[in-house]
């Protein structure tokens, strides 16, 4: 994988001493020389940036004809821009309109289209970005655009690499901070795509505060021995956004669960548990509690299934109350099988409950099958082994299922019509 050139980092991911490496064989350049070595590259950056075909220059209705056309209404003068021009849909326009309300001046979105355009962006490509982020008809091409050009080219981004950064970073592609979180993040993952990979997933990593948290987390998942790289994408970029009041707060309850860092539900727990706050992982375990779970209980589950903890209250007690309550069964068998906790009561639990209790009270269903076998089966499985295998001799069990699955429950009924053909 092709790594860039950026500045070295030390052992805590502050910037070391040492910059980039001058050009082989090249003497340091006074600082005079340097300026205008930046200025005629940022003069050659703009002047490609600027000089996009004729045709697709043409092809851009100017912002200043519409709104001359539509004076009396510059709201749908701007929609129409933003269809004719930018490639939005209707629907996109009407959206994308409220939050640029103000946009009159056309030199500006003029010049920003021409901006992507010189980039290499696809109509579509332009589309998606101006979509998802109207603002950027608002920003200034020489002041704020160009000069990011020029700093990601001097870090050794590809064209290719650009683009992608245009258009999944969004705001952040305007900012000054993109140099600093480009040259802390790249090392950190170790190259431009992984970033650009983990970026995607969760654009709020350039929003951190690197010094108060990026890297104290750093240091705190160092410290435990954890290995980004071992992390997927999705999981680590949760984990890193996360408070070190939180990250903390998460090892200390994986710590007290006795869960190991080797087991494979180690990452989902890490980032699950990071994502709540110490007070809403100390009312989850206090409600537990109160429900009967001792703390090997909550110990267990968590070890075996950690997203129990994320569940909200409603949906644990709801649980806890059906699983008990209605099934009869205790919190230890619960607790070792807290899958139990994650399917819904109404849609799932209920319904395969009371399935099963038609079956035995018909007499047709295997004694060694409870209601844990019902429960945990997937759909699909669920669907040959039980509805279809019993709807022969239960014609009307499948839709009956179905509804009690939206609400409503008729196996009552299904049970007088079953008792009178047999009787008849």
């Amino acid at each position: 994988m092709r790594m860039i050139k950026i500045r070295g980092t030390d052992g805590d991911g502050r910037n070391g001493s040492g910059g980039r490496a001058a050009a082989a064989a090249s003497p340091p350049a006074a600082g005079g020389d340097i300026a205008v070595a930046m200025l005629r590259i940022r003069k050659c950056v703009l002047s490609h940036l600027f000089s996009p075909s004729p045709s697709s220059i043409s092809s851009i209705p100017s912002l200043h004809r519409l709104l001359s056309a539509t004076a009396s209404s510059p709201s749908s003068a701007v929609e129409r821009y933003l269809v004719a021009s930018c490639g939005l849909t209707q629907a996109q326009a009407l959206q994308a309109s409220k939050r640029i309300a103000h946009l009159k001046a056309p030199s500006r979105p003029d010049a920003v289209l021409a901006f992507l355009a010189g980039l290499g962006l696809s109509r579509a490509d332009v589309a998606a970005a101006v979509a998802n982020d109207p603002i950027w008809l608002y920003a200034d091409v020489e002041k704020s655009l160009a000069p990011r050009v020029v700093e990601l080219d001097g870090i050794g981004l590809s064209r290719a690499e650009v683009l992608r950064l245009a258009l999944i970073s969004q705001t952040h592609f305007r900012s000054t901070s993109l140099h600093r979180n480009l040259e802390f993040w790249i090392p950190v993952f170790g190259s431009v795509d992984m970033l650009l990979q983990v970026l995607k997933m969760n654009p709020g990593l350039f929003d951190m505060d690197l010094e108060k948290v990026a890297k104290p987390n750093l240091a705190l998942l160092r410290e435990r021995g954890i290995i980004i790289s071992e992390f997927s994408n999705d999981i680590m970029s949760r984990i890193l956004t996360r408070s070190t009041k939180h990250l903390q707060a998460a090892f200390a309850l994986i710590d007290e669960s006795g869960l190991d860092q080797s087991a494979n539900v180690f990452p989902h727990a890490l980032a699950t548990f990071a994502n709540l706050s110490p007070e809403k992982l100390t009312k989850r375990i206090q409600l537990l509690e109160k429900l009967g779970w001792s703390r090997d209980d909550i110990a267990l589950a968590v070890r075996k299934t950690p997203r129990i903890m994320g569940l909200s209250e409603q949906r644990i007690r709801g649980n806890v109350e059906f699983l008990v309550g209605d099934v009869g069964l205790d919190i230890p068998y619960v607790a070792q099988r807290p899958v139990l906790m994650l399917y819904s009561v109404e849609r799932r639990l209920l319904p395969r409950h009371c399935l099963m209790n038609f079956l035995k009270a018909k007499g047709l269903l295997d004694a060694e099958l409870g209601f844990y076998y019902f429960a945990n089966i997937a759909k699909e499985k669920f669907t040959e082994k039980v509805l279809k295998h019993y709807e022969e001799s239960v014609p009307g069990l499948t839709a009956a299922y179905v509804s009690s699955c939206a609400g409503d429950h008729q196996w009552e009924q299904l049970c007088q019509a079953t008792d009178e053909k047999s009787t008849g």
